[in-house]
């Protein structure tokens, strides 16, 4: 039966962790590359050179002694996130909604004091959250105010879009929703769903949540499919240049839809999960290998890209 079960996976393209490793990240992307990444200060320094928009910065905190600066630099803001930047999984992310007299408001409408969230920094730097536990900075930036389209189906945070990119080329995108079991996070092994998007129009299809197929949101009902993402072909335009600006040829690109700004990018993943083939019910292998024959009779620049990936994908 597990033969059988391997062989219905390969005939519909699923593209394993094992193979994903061997034949796509192993390959593709140098180690040399990962800092670009790895490091979100790097990336956000990386694709401002590269015309990409990003949240704004407010403050990089990268030693102990930058910490004291951090209220001068914020000024009369009311609202900023803080995040390390090696983190990993959503750890170590404050979401600060207000200022009040006694401190900083956070999403949870718990209050954090200056020196609270002093110390919630200081272990940034320690590198409490980072990959391998090394040394890290904290990034002190502005708050996503998400574009109202996911609204019926988001509990709380904000959503983001996820894109795999190989060799420069879209592959494949789905939209990640917050949920109260992930508490209002995007991140799938917390709780939150992932709903597939039709790459030719933009459109979300039913999600998947904890590896079983749904079509409603678990905590507003609504159905996830149908929705029309904004400025698509720009979101799929910023991930190609993104997979350009890193010298890496296999990633995931996290995007963001504010309301004011339009797509922004969030982060990059050099080793993107692999849910994403069941949110979109397709395996990447298959597309993975269309990519191959075809990429270099599809054109140089990212637009032409973009777009013979939305023709050759519009079906699934």
């Amino acid at each position: 039966m597990i033969l059988e079960a391997i062989r219905q996976l390969r005939a519909a393209g699923i593209l394993g962790m094992n193979r994903r490793n061997a034949d796509f990240i192993m390959p593709w992307n140098p180690r040399s590359s990962y800092p670009t990444v790895d490091d979100k200060v790097i990336t956000k320094r990386l694709a401002e050179a590269h015309g990409i928009p990003t949240p704004q910065a407010h403050h990089i905190v990268n030693h102990h002694g930058d910490i004291a600066a951090l209220e001068a630099a914020l000024g009369d803001v009311r609202e900023f996130v803080v995040k390390p930047a090696r983190g990993t999984g959503g750890s170590g992310i404050i979401l600060v909604v207000d200022k009040v007299r006694e401190g900083f408001v956070k999403a949870s409408g718990e209050v954090m004091s200056p020196g609270e969230l002093r110390y919630h920094i200081s272990g940034i730097i320690a590198g409490i959250h980072s990959l391998e536990a090394q040394e890290d900075r904290a990034i002190v930036e502005a708050m996503i105010h998400p574009d109202p389209v996911f609204a019926a189906v988001t509990y709380r945070g904000v959503p983001d879009l996820r894109v795999v990119v190989y060799r420069g080329v879209p592959a494949m995108a789905m939209v990640r929703l917050p949920t109260m079991a992930s508490d209002g996070k995007s991140n799938l092994h917390r709780g939150a769903i992932g709903a597939g998007i039709a790459m030719g129009s933009g459109m979300t299809l039913p999600a998947v949540h904890r590896s079983a197929i749904v079509t409603t949101h678990p905590d507003t009902g609504n159905p996830v499919s149908g929705i029309a993402v904004p400025c698509w072909r720009d979101v799929l335009v910023m991930a190609a240049k993104a997979c350009d600006m890193t010298g890496l040829g296999y990633l995931g690109a996290d995007l963001v839809m504010d309301r004011e700004r339009g797509p922004l990018l969030l982060e990059l993943n050099a080793r993107p999960g692999l849910a994403i083939q069941l949110a979109n019910r397709v395996g990447l292998a298959g597309r993975l290998t269309e990519i191959d024959r075809a990429v270099g009779d599809m054109g140089d620049a990212p637009e032409d890209r973009v777009d013979w990936a939305m023709r050759a994908f519009a079906t699934g």
